[in-house]
C-alpha cells in the first residue's frame, strides 16, 4: 500500500520540471557525516532527512531568500538565510551538540525570524512537550507556560489567560486563521484538540498591529504538525489512558509527500467519565467525549506554494450544575449538557515574485453551538459563521530594511434558532490595513508598524422591548488607530535585551452590548450597554535573556494600560430573584511579568534543573481589583536525561512541584482562594523491542492526592475541588 501511494504521488511530481535545487552535507564537529538530521523550509512546508552520509537536497525551489532549518536531537538548531537560490546552490552545514532547546522560527510574528533574532518576545513550546506533563486537554497544557492560566469548568471546559486578560481579548489562531467560537462566554471552551498540532506560540501581550481587533491581551497561535518529507509515507497511532476519570484518547495519523505535492489526514476521538476530588468522590457531569478529525493537501513549486486544511471537532460536554450527587463511571453525558460542531476551512497561499512574495490566508468557520437544559430539544441553539482573508505583500528589501503592508478583514453572521437567545441575530464586519518595517544593523534590530482598523456590528431587534430576553437594534461602527516599536540587542555576548511598546484595541462583544437576562451560571441578570466604547490599550514590555551552553536566565516585565475596561458592577438592584449587573467602563492597569533559570550543571550532562515565577495584578481606576486575575506562581522542575543499553533512548525522568499562592486581590463578586503544591511525576522516552520502536510516557500528576481549588475554577463558588490525583500512560507508535 505504502509504495502504491508513493509512487502515485511521485508520477504526478515527474511532470513537473526541477528547476532550482540546493544540496549539501552536514556533519558535526569532527567532520563526521549525520544521518536523520530533519531539513525543513516552512514556507514551502517542503521537508527532508539526511542519509547515512549526512547527504540532503530540495528541488523545485523558488528564485528568492528562503530559510532553512536543520534539526537533530542532542544538537542545536542551525536556521540559514539562503537567498537567490540557484539552479544549483550548496549548504553544507556543521552541527554542534547542545543541551538546551532549539531556536525556532517564529511564525505568528511579521517577518517569521528565529527566537534570537526576533524583537518581540514569543513563548513557543511543542505539543510533544506539553503532552509529556500528562495534561488530560491541551489547554490544560497551555496553562503550564509561565504566564498563561486558564478559566476552567471541571475537565472539559478550559478558556486561556494571558497575563489577567481572557475571553474576547485573547485571539486565537489555528492553520493560519483566527478562530470565533462564541468565546464570549464563560463557558465556551477552546474548541480545539491538540491531535495533529505541532506546537503554540504565545505572544503575550497586544498583536492588533497583525491581528486586528480582540488580539488585545494577546495570541496564541498553533501550528499544525508537518508533512511527511519527501518522497516518504508514515502512519502513526497514538493511544493515553487517565486514571482518574478512566479516560481515553486515541489518535491516528497518515501522511504522504513527493517534492511537490503532499497530503496528511488525521482523526482523534477522546472520552472522559466524571473526574474525581481528592477524597474520592466524582463531580457530576463533568464527563465529555470529543471527536476530531484533520485533513491537508498542499502543492509547492518554484513559483507557488499553497496548503488547504480542514478541521472537523465535535464535542458533547456535560455541565457541572449540582455538584458532587450522582457517583458513576458512565461517559454518556446528563443534562444541562452542550453540543458543538465546529468546522475549521483554510487556505494558505503564497505567490512568489522576482524580489518580493504575496502571502494570502484565507479562512471559513462554522461554529454550531447548542445547550441542553433537560431535553434533547436545544433550549439555546446559536450558529456562528465567519469568513476571514489575510493578504500580505512583502516588499523588496532595501539594503537592511525589510517591509511588509497588507489588508485584513472578517465577515460574521450569528443566528439564533433555539427558545433562548444569549446575543441577537448579528452581522459583524472588520476591515484593516496595516504596515510593518524591520531594520537589522550589527547585533540590532529595530522594527514598527502601524494600523487602521474598523468594526462594524449590526443586530436585529427580538422579542418584547423591556421583557427579559429582549434586544434592540442596534448599528454601531468603531474605528481604532494602533502602532508599535520594538528594539532587540546584544548588551554582550550571550546577554539580549527587548523593548517593545505596543497598542492593541477590541471592540464591546455583543453580550456587552446587549445582553437581558440571566447570564448562564452566573446567577446574575445582566444589562448590556449599547454605549460602550472601544477598549483602547498601551503595553511596555521589557526582556532581558542570557543564555550559554549550561545556563539559560531570563526576566519579563510588562505594564499594561487599559482605557474603557470594560466590565460589569452591581446595581442593587434584583430580578427575577437575581441580582441586576450592568455592563460599565473605566480604565484599568496589569502589570507584572515572569522570571525563570534553566541549569545544566557540568559535567552532568544529564542534569537539568528549570524554575519560573509568575505574577500579575490587576486594577481598576477606582483601585479596585480586576476580576479573573490568576494567583501567583512558582514551578520548579529538576529533570534526568538517559539511555537504557539499547532498548531504551531519550529517556527522561522529571519531578516538578508547583506552588501557587493565596489570591487576596479580587474583585466585588469575587472570593480569595488559598495556595496550594502540586507534586508531579514523569517518565518515558523511545522503547526499542526488536524491529517493534514506539515512544511511552507515564505521568503522576497531583500525586499526593492534595485537596485544592484554584482561583480561575467556576466550580469554586460551590466549593467544589479540582481534580485528584491523576495517573497518565500514553504510548505512540510510528507505523
Amino acid at each position: 500500500m505504502k509504495k502504491i501511494i508513493i509512487a502515485l504521488f511521485m508520477g504526478i511530481s515527474a511532470m513537473l520540471q526541477a528547476q532550482n535545487s540546493i544540496s549539501g552535507t552536514v556533519t558535526d564537529l569532527r567532520n563526521q557525516p549525520l544521518k536523520g538530521v530533519s531539513v525543513y523550509i516552512s514556507e514551502l512546508n517542503k521537508g527532508t532527512a539526511t542519509d547515512e552520509n549526512g547527504k540532503y537536497m530540495f528541488s523545485n525551489l523558488p528564485n528568492r531568500n528562503l530559510k532553512i532549518s536543520f534539526t537533530f536531537i542532542g544538537f542545536g538548531v542551525q536556521n540559514k538565510t539562503i537567498s537567490s537560490i540557484a539552479k544549483e546552490s550548496t549548504l553544507n552545514i556543521i552541527l554542534e551538540e547542545t543541551i538546551f532547546e532549539m531556536d525556532e522560527i517564529i511564525v505568528s510574528t511579521a517577518f517569521n525570524k528565529i527566537q534570537s533574532q526576533n524583537v518581540m518576545k514569543v513563548e513557543h513550546e511543542s505539543i510533544k512537550n506539553l503532552q509529556r506533563k500528562g495534561t488530560a486537554t491541551l489547554i490544560e497544557g497551555l496553562a503550564t507556560i509561565p504566564g498563561v492560566s486558564q478559566v476552567s469548568t471541571g475537565t472539559s471546559i478550559g478558556k486561556p489567560v494571558i497575563r489577567g486578560l481572557s475571553g474576547n481579548r485573547v485571539l486565537v489562531y489555528s492553520q493560519g486563521v483566527r478562530i470565533e467560537n462564541q468565546q464570549f462566554g464563560d463557558e465556551h471552551g477552546l474548541g480545539l484538540n491538540d491531535s495533529g498540532v505541532e506546537s503554540v506560540e504565545v505572544i503575550k501581550g497586544p498583536a492588533s498591529l497583525l491581528y486586528g481587533s480582540d488580539a488585545l491581551g494577546g495570541v496564541l497561535y498553533f501550528n499544525p504538525e508537518k508533512f511527511a518529507n519527501a518522497n516518504t509515507f508514515k502512519a502513526n497511532f497514538s493511544q493515553k489512558y487517565f486514571s482518574n476519570t478512566q479516560g481515553s484518547s486515541s489518535s491516528l495519523g497518515l501522511k504522504t509527500s513527493t517534492d511537490n505535492w503532499k497530503f496528511m489526514t488525521r482523526g482523534s476521538y477522546n472520552t472522559h467519565s466524571d473526574y474525581k476530588i481528592a477524597d474520592g468522590d466524582r463531580v457530576t457531569n463533568t464527563r465529555y467525549n470529543e471527536a476530531d478529525f484533520k485533513t491537508g493537501i498542499g502543492y509547492s513549486d518554484s513559483n507557488f506554494s499553497s496548503v488547504l486544511r480542514y478541521n472537523y471537532n465535535n464535542l458533547d460536554l456535560g455541565i457541572p450544575e449540582d455538584g458532587i450527587v450522582e457517583q458513576t463511571t458512565s461517559k454518556k453525558t446528563d443534562f444541562p449538557k452542550q453540543g458543538i460542531f465546529n468546522h475549521l476551512l483554510s487556505l494558505n497561499s503564497i505567490l512568489y515574485f522576482k524580489n518580493s512574495k504575496l502571502d494570502l490566508d484565507l479562512g471559513y468557520i462554522a461554529n454550531d453551538r447548542s445547550e441542553f437544559e433537560d431535553s434533547n430539544e436545544a433550549a439555546l441553539h446559536m450558529k456562528l459563521k465567519t469568513f476571514n482573508y489575510n493578504v500580505k505583500y512583502h516588499l523588496p528589501k532595501t539594503g537592511k530594511i525589510e517591509t511588509i503592508v497588507g489588508v485584513q478583514g472578517m465577515h460574521q453572521t450569528n443566528r439564533n434558532s433555539g427558545e433562548e437567545y444569549l446575543i441577537p441575530d448579528a452581522i459583524t464586519n472588520d476591515f484593516g490595513v496595516f504596515g510593518t518595517a524591520n531594520y537589522e544593523w550589527k547585533s540590532n534590530v529595530l522594527q514598527a508598524g502601524f494600523r487602521f482598523d474598523n468594526r462594524k456590528i449590526s443586530t436585529d431587534a427580538q422579542g418584547i422591548a423591556g421583557e427579559e430576553g429582549s434586544f434592540e437594534a442596534i448599528d454601531k461602527s468603531y474605528d481604532s488607530f494602533n502602532a508599535s516599536l520594538g528594539y532587540k540587542t546584544s548588551l554582550a555576548d550571550d546577554l539580549t535585551l527587548r523593548l517593545n511598546v505596543a497598542s492593541g484595541f477590541r471592540a464591546p462583544n455583543l453580550a456587552e452590548l446587549t445582553s437581558n437576562g440571566v447570564h448562564e451560571g452566573t446567577n446574575r441578570y445582566e444589562v448590556g450597554n449599547s454605549n460602550l466604547k472601544t477598549e483602547q490599550n498601551i503595553q511596555t514590555d521589557v526582556n532581558l535573556e542570557y543564555k550559554n551552553s549550561h545556563f539559560e536566565f531570563f526576566v519579563n516585565g510588562f505594564y499594561n494600560h487599559i482605557n474603557n475596561y470594560i466590565y460589569t458592577a452591581a446595581t442593587g438592584e434584583i430580578l427575577d430573584s437575581n441580582l441586576v449587573f450592568d455592563y460599565i467602563q473605566d480604565n484599568a492597569k496589569l502589570y507584572g511579568g515572569e522570571v525563570g533559570l534553566h541549569f545544566h550543571p557540568h559535567p552532568l550532562d544529564w542534569l537539568h534543573f528549570e524554575t519560573s515565577f509568575e505574577t500579575v495584578t490587576g486594577k481598576k481606576q477606582n483601585k479596585e481589583y480586576l476580576p479573573l486575575i490568576p494567583a501567583n506562581n512558582w514551578d520548579n522542575t529538576i529533570r534526568t536525561e538517559f539511555k537504557i543499553k539499547n532498548w531504551l533512548k531519550e529517556g527522561f525522568a522529571t519531578l516538578n512541584v508547583s506552588s501557587t499562592f493565596n489570591q487576596k486581590n479580587v474583585s466585588g463578586f469575587e472570593t480569595s482562594s488559598n495556595g496550594y503544591s502540586l507534586v508531579n511525576l514523569g517518565f518515558g522516552g523511545t522503547v526499542k523491542l526488536g524491529k517493534t520502536i514506539f515512544d511511552v510516557n507515564v505521568n503522576g500528576n497531583n500525586l499526593l492526592d492534595k485537596r485544592y481549588i484554584a482561583h480561575l475554577s467556576r466550580l469554586k463558588t460551590d466549593d467544589i475541588p479540582n481534580m485528584g490525583r491523576n495517573i497518565v500512560l500514553g504510548v505512540n507508535f510510528n507505523l
